[in-house]
């Protein structure tokens, strides 16, 4: 499918620029909608300024595109339940505008973000999208609310390609150093310790922002619908991290033990790479995006 517009959502964020940056370097007219003006960073794309969570109207947005990219998420999203609504509106209530509006105005792709963090994880064998997920008392607001999101994006599944990517730990330049890559790299380099189940640790294989944004690109022209999983080429033990960031750093990383065994959530990329793209960047050689 050739995309000659497009709509991203949450275009500031890490994942949401560098798709931008994607999409307007292979020729594509990108509207972006960001929360505030000043996070314009291209004179070739033609920026929206919009808060997601309030309540939408069209003439907030371009009369058609072809594809939409919703790629947003709160601020605040960890800060429950005082940014409940906030959460809600991004992730379930914006979602079902969006797909509407594709809908009415012959889009012909919906490419929206999830999390691989709906899976329950914890086994020896890497995630596929059909492994179980997390049961509705466990898996948080958050994540309830990407999870219903999933569910309203399949069911327009018959109107135009609707797809729902469960991202594993996106890292990249520039990113918050709140977001797990770059809090543990900093938690090293402060000296301070990096909390360990067992003797290694979560084994997780997180994936570089520029593998994520050829992944999201490349769902708008899948046949088909559905959820797969975009992660990185490698798996890691969040010890094997702590290690890596201690070599990069010059000092010795500090881990101590937590009660109960290590819950990996590591993904199978099978389908990400046999329908979208294939990840190359392992964490070794983003070091330098990492830093800071």
């Amino acid at each position: 499918m050739t995309i000659a517009t497009a709509l991203v959502t949450g275009a500031a964020g890490l994942l949401g620029r560098a798709t931008v940056a994607a999409l307007a370097d292979s020729g594509v007219r990108v509207h972006a909608l960001v929360r505030d003006a000043g996070q314009a960073f291209r004179d070739d794309v033609e920026f929206h300024q919009v808060d997601l969570a309030r309540p939408l109207d069209d003439s907030m947005l371009p009369p058609r595109v072809d594809a939409v990219f919703h790629l947003a998420q709160a601020r605040e999203f960890r800060d429950f339940p005082a940014a409940a609504p906030a959460v809600f509106a991004i992730n379930v209530g914006t979602t079902a505008f969006l797909l509407d509006y594709a809908s009415r105005t012959g889009a012909a792709s919906f490419v929206s973000a999830s999390s691989g963090g709906v899976y329950r994880g914890g086994g020896a064998e890497p995630l596929a999208e059909d492994a179980s997920l997390n049961r509705p008392d466990e898996l948080g607001y958050y994540l309830a609310t990407k999870l219903s999101g999933e569910t309203l994006v399949a069911s327009y599944s018959g109107r135009f390609r609707a797809v729902s990517l469960r991202y594993f730990f996106i890292y990249g330049p520039g990113q918050e150093r709140s977001m797990l890559i770059p809090r543990l790299y900093d938690r090293v380099s402060g000296g301070e310790p990096i909390s360990l189940q067992g003797e290694e640790g979560m084994r997780i294989n997180p994936v570089h922002v520029a593998d994520a944004a050829a992944a999201t690109v490349a769902a708008a022209s899948i046949t088909g619908a559905g959820a797969v999983n975009v992660a990185g080429p490698e798996t890691i033990s969040l010890r094997g991290i702590g290690e890596l960031f201690g070599r990069d750093v010059g000092a010795e990383p500090v881990f101590e033990r937590s009660a109960g065994p290590a819950s990996d959530l590591v993904a199978s990329t099978r389908r990400m790479s046999e329908l979208l793209h294939t990840p190359t960047i392992s964490l070794s050689a983003a070091l330098g995006d990492i830093r800071g």
